[in-house]
């Protein structure tokens, strides 16, 4: 559950504060970077070229020479960015998948598990041996989900099995595991790709990663390119240190991924979404407000876009294997474009011009977000 704030906020707020000195475009950055936020009802103070703390902060603002005490009444409250919480509040319901397409999605990979579960353990079980990975995995999915991720784990025997045979063994593995499936999913046609053998189910596709579960506790899937081999899986870190940093950010994690994987869709990025996902994650760690409520989730999405921005080029380090994964710069142009009508739309969300401000979030986002609230 996110906390609620007021939806007032005053000239002595550290967003209203730092907005009025610097301007809206700079802000990302500036809170990105800061070492301690400017909170005046808390005693944490913004050095600047004028002076430090509260007092150099009010002489900028034109408030009286003598720094606020918390003794001192309260400034009377602005009400501006009435809209944002509606806006985004409606925007992260139209992401949800529909009740329809969760329950297809729920019954096609539970029927595929025990499928195999029954041909290499003989038992029918919906969950045993497996689990999800990928958005509904870690919960990231938006509407409409692309397809399920399952990650199933084969017996041992069967590793060793296959050890013994020469030539690509990991492509061998994949068309067994594809003809398992075809026993029951006779109707549909599958391809070993790559690392998955893919069911396309009209609806909800399921792709499965066949694994096996090393004695120190690691999976290793397989990848039939370049002749074969087995490789590391990180499905299983990626979803712990992304739900630490959920709970720690109370929701905003997922929240800012589903965004992003909505832009990444709308605008047809070249940016994988476990490379968000990432970033997200990464982002919220430095990000001043990461356990506010949806009223700041205008700026959340801004001044990610500024930190995208500069990630360009970059690395992000995959958790569980420390492997670094190049982010290119294809997508930056996007993402600048982004940032500069994110900028935009939180000026408007500011003045309360809400139909503006919603014509610049679907610049970025399209129709699941509202025009108006």
């Amino acid at each position: 559950m996110l906390v609620e704030i007021s939806p007032l906020r005053t000239l002595v707020s550290k967003r209203e504060a730092l907005h009025t000195v610097y301007g809206g475009a700079q802000l990302g950055l500036l809170g990105l970077y800061m070492g301690s936020p400017f909170n005046p009802l808390f005693g944490a103070g913004l050095n600047t070229p004028f002076g430090s703390g509260l007092g150099a902060a009010n002489t900028l603002l034109g408030s009286p020479s003598p720094a606020l005490s918390l003794l001192s009444p309260a400034p009377a409250p602005i009400a501006n960015w009435i809209y944002v919480r509606a806006r985004f509040r409606a925007f992260m319901e139209n992401l949800k998948i529909t009740a329809a397409q969760l329950d297809d999605g729920t019954k096609k990979q539970a029927g595929v598990r025990a499928c195999l579960n029954r041909h290499y353990y003989g038992v029918s079980d919906e969950v045993a041996n497996s689990f999800l990975m990928g958005s509904w995995g870690k919960a990231t999915r938006v509407r409409p989900s692309r397809d399920v991720d399952i990650l199933f784990l084969l017996p041992a025997h069967v590793h060793a099995q296959y050890q013994s045979r020469s030539g690509n063994r990991q492509s061998a593995l994949l068309q067994e595991v594809k003809n398992v499936l075809l026993g029951t999913y006779y109707q549909t046609s599958m391809r070993g790709d790559g690392q998955v053998v893919v069911i396309p189910f009209n609806q909800t596709p399921i792709e499965v990663s066949p694994g096996f579960r090393c004695t120190d506790g690691s999976i290793i899937v397989c990848d039939t390119n370049n002749g074969g081999r087995y490789i590391t899986s990180t499905a299983e870190a990626e979803e712990q240190s992304l739900s630490a940093s959920d709970t720690f950010c109370i929701g905003n994690t997922r929240a800012l991924a589903r965004m992003m994987k909505q832009w990444q869709r709308e605008q047809n990025l070249s940016l994988k979404s476990f490379m968000l996902e990432r970033l997200a994650l990464e982002f919220l760690q430095t990000w001043a407000n990461n356990q506010r409520d949806h009223f700041w989730y205008d700026w959340m999405v801004r001044d990610f876009f500024a930190y995208l921005v500069g990630r360009a080029n970059g690395y992000i380090l995959m958790p569980g294997t420390n492997e670094l994964v190049a982010l290119g710069d294809d997508w930056l142009y996007q993402a600048r474009r982004a940032h500069k009508h994110a900028v935009t739309a939180c000026e408007h969300e500011h003045s309360n011009y809400g139909i503006l401000a919603g014509q610049e979030w679907q610049a970025i986002f399209g129709s699941a977000i509202p025009l108006s609230t």
